[in-house]
């Protein structure tokens, strides 16, 4: 492993790409330090870090903190990845977008361009809806957050908060083009990850103060490994299925003949069935928890996965959307087909009909334990706030849940990618390979 990363400087063109997304992304982190004008940033992070409030607190998680403190990049990525999830729906299930999803190059341009549009309407609603709560001194306890409310502020705020998250695309995209690794993605790993030195330190003074007992924080970090190796299971897990291709003569040449095998995934979905899952409960609850009226307050307590019936409608929402990607990433009909096309087949199973009804099964016995696997780790800070409820969410968080799951996707991607360009260059990985006998 120190091999290879050795040899990742001796690449000049490897060397550069990874330059360039340490350079953008500290531009990035600058960025989350940079104030909104005319908001007290001090009095809102503390009363964020006096608030408990979960959902406050995992909307901070990705925008690396710049929500809790009111910075240009408050509103994070998370619109463009809102955007970005519901087009990739509709794409599976609008005829309109599917075919511009399989137009090519000119299809992916115009969709990418419509996740771009959205995500300005979105961010402007968003950025608004946050200048007229921050106005408003009953939902932070008295406290004055704005000294000069009114229509400047408002969309002075808003303007601010848009052309925050717009930047943040044009980063993540020459990321994704000029370094290394998806950019996007790399934006919310560092956003999380930042908040990691954060939660140490509360832990550090929860022990000091005595509120948590040293012997809770080791145990919390044994668990931790547990943790992660769950997560790469979910992660990397895949069932690897026999195919045989017949041999075919073309002309005077044979072809076909030799044995491979298809890929299957434990989790089909990824971190998706995460987000659309905490989307869906975070973003009504949010609203609703600032109403005054009681049924919409309770409301607002059952969807937050704080409680026990938030917990189970979580993890029963991260088990369908599990289903519902696999059911999109992986349609057995057209592997089916494709496979019969070119003369390959799964022995014992007809091809045809027969190995579609054979995959489909395949992915349903497989899906289950992914999926609850994927809900269980969801779920992991939630369990250890209901057992210690002294532990805040962001301390709780470094031991499990989606921004765990996301750290280790994005990072296995792309040291996968790095060392992509070391084999090709013909050096060793980081990854040591086993020797055949």
């Amino acid at each position: 492993m120190f091999e290879g990363f050795r040899d990742t400087f001796k690449i000049p063109d490897l060397k550069r790409r990874i330059g360039i997304t340490i350079l953008l992304l500290t531009v990035y982190r600058f960025g989350c330090y940079i104030p909104v004008p005319g908001i007290n940033g001090k009095e809102l992070a503390k009363i964020f870090e006096g608030s408990g409030n979960t959902l406050f607190a995992l909307a901070d998680l990705f925008s690396g903190g710049a929500l809790s403190q009111a910075t240009i990049f408050a509103l994070g990525i998370m619109p463009y990845i809102s955007v970005s999830i519901v087009l990739e729906l509709l794409a599976s299930i609008v005829p309109y977008f599917e075919n511009m999803l399989r137009s090519g190059v000119e299809g992916r341009r115009k969709l990418t361009q419509l996740t771009r549009i959205g995500t300005v309407g979105l961010c402007i609603f968003q950025g608004m809806a946050v200048s007229i709560l921050l106005e408003n001194p009953e939902h932070f306890g008295g406290v004055v957050i704005v000294a000069n409310p009114g229509w400047l502020f408002r969309v002075v705020t808003t303007l601010t908060l848009t052309a925050g998250t717009v930047f943040l695309m044009y980063l993540g995209e020459q990321i994704t083009e000029k370094g290394i690794g998806n950019g996007i993605s790399l934006i919310i790993t560092t956003s999380i990850i930042s908040r990691m030195p954060v939660a140490f330190h509360r832990m550090a003074g929860l022990v000091v103060s005595g509120e948590v007992n040293f012997l809770v924080v080791i145990i919390l970090c044994a668990l931790i490994f547990g943790v992660v190796a769950a997560a790469i299971i979910v992660n990397e897990s895949e069932r690897r299925i026999p195919i045989q291709y017949a041999k075919r003569v073309i002309g005077k040449r044979i072809y076909g003949g030799q044995a491979t095998y298809l890929p299957i995934k434990l989790n089909q979905g990824g971190v998706l069935p995460l987000i659309f899952a905490i989307a869906i409960l975070t973003f009504p609850a949010t609203i609703l928890s600032f109403t005054e009226n009681k049924f919409l307050i309770k409301m607002a307590t059952i969807l937050n996965p704080e409680g026990i019936w938030g917990m189970i409608l979580y993890a029963g929402l991260t088990i369908f959307f599990c289903y519902f990607y696999a059911g999109i990433i992986f349609n057995p009909d057209n592997i089916a087909e494709d496979l019969q096309k070119y003369g390959g087949f799964i022995q014992g199973i007809r091809p045809g009909k027969s190995t579609a009804l054979y995959l489909e099964r395949i992915v349903n016995r497989l899906t289950l334990p992914g999926s609850l696997m994927l809900a269980g780790i969801a779920l992991f800070p939630y369990i250890i706030r209901h057992i210690y409820k002294k532990i805040p969410y962001i301390v709780a968080n470094i031991f499990g849940g989606i921004g765990l799951l996301i750290v280790v996707s994005v990072l296995i991607e792309t040291i996968r990618q790095i060392e992509a360009h070391l084999l090709l260059r013909h050096y060793e990985g980081f990854i040591k390979k086993g020797k055949i006998k």
